[in-house]
């Protein structure tokens, strides 16, 4: 088993991924700002998991990190374009300034694997209707572009015996301890359980969407692949492509038939169909869970008083918490 560093592990996603991975028998480093509050408190005091508070841009933090890791699941980023668009600078700093110091300090450290989440939005828009790994780049912002950024760096960064992976996730939706409510499946859920109303701007833009549990799973098996199999390869990885307006319906029939549907105008159309057929044929990664499995976790959730205040407490919302922090 391995020694994993995860980089914003204490994230969405990394509230998620933690226990898979300590399940799995590996030993966990989480390096995190916390600004989500302690997520693993279940989890206080296991042995094969140690917690540094600290910033990913801190050499001497980092250098601690990473002592000892064989593998790297580098997550840490200030997430969505609003988080990012509120201070440009801080997020030039974390998501593109601070990769190739990591990279290096990871190769230093002796990590032998080293797994980037990037992000299906590289890809920018799209007219091809499966969009595939070896179309451009094209990122329309800079977020985005950062993203694709990083990829090249890690490409340059390879080197034999330091394994390289690079994964584009489509947008994450589903239950987990560090809760997000500004993802498109989550928001919608949300609004249909606390509000019984559901706004959807536009509609018909196609937007790809993967299950946390698949998300996770799929990063705990880039830990085990051969080495041959993944190294210096990318992959998208997503499920299933639908319209805003057929999620909206999805949540409705699972939430309940008196919710509400507005649509209204978007300057947002943004669409585009993410093809996972790569992923499939060569690591054999299928996602398994449905839009309607997240929105039933949501719900199931919401009911068991989980997600208390969720309209109003800023820890489910990316750009409430970082105005409220004012990180620099």
């Amino acid at each position: 088993m391995s020694q994993v560093l995860v980089t914003g592990g204490a994230g969405y996603v990394g509230s998620a991924l933690i226990p898979k991975l300590l399940a799995a028998g590996h030993g966990v480093t989480v390096l995190d700002l916390y600004l989500y509050g302690r997520v693993f408190t279940g989890l206080d005091g296991h042995p094969e998991l140690r917690q540094i508070v600290g910033d990913i841009r801190d050499p001497a933090m980092l250098a601690e990190a990473v002592a000892g890791c064989d593998a790297v699941i580098h997550l840490a980023c200030i997430s969505n374009d609003p988080s990012f668009e509120l201070n440009p600078e801080l997020g030039r700093s974390i998501n593109l300034d601070a990769f190739r110091p990591l990279v290096r300090a990871a190769k230093k450290a002796g990590v032998k694997r080293f797994i980037y989440a990037s992000s299906s939005s590289v890809y920018g828009i799209k007219d091809e209707p499966e969009v595939t790994e070896d179309l451009p780049l094209e990122p329309l912002t800079d977020y985005s572009r950062f993203k694709a950024d990083c990829e090249k760096i890690l490409a340059e960064e390879r080197e034999p015996g330091f394994v390289i992976l690079t994964i584009r996730p489509s947008t994450v939706c589903g239950y987990a301890p560090r809760l997000r409510l500004d993802l498109t499946v989550n928001i919608l859920t949300a609004h249909a359980i606390e509000n019984g109303r559901i706004t959807v701007f536009g509609g018909s833009q196609q937007r790809p969407n993967l299950h946390i549990d698949d998300m996770t799973n799929l990063y705990v098996r880039c830990l085990e692949y051969p080495e041959a199999l993944i190294d210096g390869k990318i992959f998208n990885a997503g499920y299933e492509n639908h319209a805003v307006a057929d999620i909206a319906g999805m949540v409705r029939d699972t939430v309940g038939p008196e919710v509400e549907i507005v649509t209204t105008p978007s300057d947002d159309l943004r669409s585009y169909h993410v093809s996972s057929a790569k992923i499939r044929d060569e690591l054999g990664f299928e996602a398994v869970h449905t839009i309607s499995d997240a929105v039933r976790d949501l719900t199931t959730a919401f009911a068991a008083g989980r997600v208390p205040n969720a309209m109003t407490d800023k820890v489910y919302y990316n750009i409430k918490t970082m105005q409220a922090v004012d990180l620099k």
